[in-house]
């Protein structure tokens, strides 16, 4: 489990879990927390209890969503059950006990906490839903429960990295109609006509750009550091038919 020095605050806990310390094997070797993955379900479950108690919540508190790459963020009142997940991809929640917690295999999970007004937030954001506005979303459904943005802290955790994200010569073009600036986050590959993609930078300047307080990147990629962390393109450029997925999560206990 990594912490960030920025989200420790007394009665809040968090975690951006690395692959280590489960039960799973194989390609799922061993903390794979996600119920959509492969994975023998009953493993899956043993690790989110592993989390669960990790971040001092109760195993049934540990609350995934159904994440679809979308810009819907929902306020938690109370747990739901695993066959229950509602289809969101931000959460954010001011009741003590419940974690909240995003699934990640490149994609950008984020953590947020407003530690004066007792509100706690996380999204998943890969490329789709941070151009949708999935971090504006979750930052919207903290201030619904009492948050203000500007006490808010914000920590990026393991992302893909630039120099290991390669995408097509089709994909500059949504974010340079979203704004022409957004140039600066492209740069050529060495492959003609594709650009390397700096994805964490994309999400912590839409961060600042919203207007949260403090906003903080781990610098972790997952592409490049097998050891430590899931990642879909590594596992698609091996041929490999699935892959676990890491989880990030914080709580109000």
């Amino acid at each position: 489990m990594i912490e960030s020095e920025a989200l420790k605050f007394p009665g809040i806990s968090h975690g951006f879990f690395t692959r280590g310390g489960g039960h799973s094997t194989g390609l799922f070797a061993s903390l794979n927390c996600g119920l959509g993955s492969g994975d023998d379900l009953e493993l899956v479950q043993m690790n989110r209890e592993a989390v669960a108690r990790a971040l001092g919540v109760d195993a049934t508190h540990l609350v995934t969503a159904h994440q679809f790459h979308s810009a819907d963020a929902l306020e938690v009142v109370a747990a739901w059950t695993p066959d229950n997940r509602p289809k969101v991809d931000g959460l954010a929640t001011k009741v003590k006990g419940i974690a909240l917690g995003v699934l990640t295999a490149d994609c950008g999970p984020v953590l947020f906490a407003d530690a004066k007004a007792g509100v706690v937030g996380a999204c998943h954001a890969g490329w789709a839903g941070a151009l949708k506005g999935i971090t504006q979303a979750t930052v919207l459904a903290m201030e619904r429960l009492g948050a203000h943005r500007a006490d808010m802290v914000a920590v990026l955790g393991p992302t893909i990295s630039k120099a290991a994200y390669e995408v097509g010569p089709e994909f500059p073009e949504p974010f340079l109609n979203q704004d022409e600036t957004h140039a600066r986050y492209f740069s050529p590959s060495a492959k003609q006509g594709h650009f390397m993609f700096d994805l964490p930078s994309y999400l912590v300047d839409r961060l600042k750009q919203e207007g949260v307080g403090q906003v903080h990147n781990l610098d972790l990629c997952t592409c490049s550091d097998e050891a430590s962390f899931y990642s879909y393109r590594r596992a698609t450029h091996r041929g490999e038919q699935d892959y676990g997925r890491l989880i990030s999560a914080i709580a109000l206990i």
